[in-house]
């Protein structure tokens, strides 16, 4: 079963720390939803880009982590 961070109501400030422990913690696949801010995909993108993690973009708000 594929583990899910839900973004939602967190705020900018607390999704970098939030993104870096589920991605280093557990394996994926991972699916993380952002809704449709794009400065909280950004920071998720940031976040697996600094850690050369594999993922792509499923549509507008969720990125899943390979």
């Amino acid at each position: 079963m594929t583990k899910k961070l839900d973004l939602h109501g967190i705020k900018h400030d607390d999704a970098e720390r939030l993104v870096e422990n589920f991605v280093l913690l557990l394996n994926p696949p991972l699916d993380i939803i952002t809704g449709n801010s794009q400065k909280m995909q950004q920071i998720v993108i940031n976040v697996l880009i600094t850690h050369n993690i594999n993922y792509e973009k499923w549509g507008s708000g969720l990125i899943k982590v390979l």
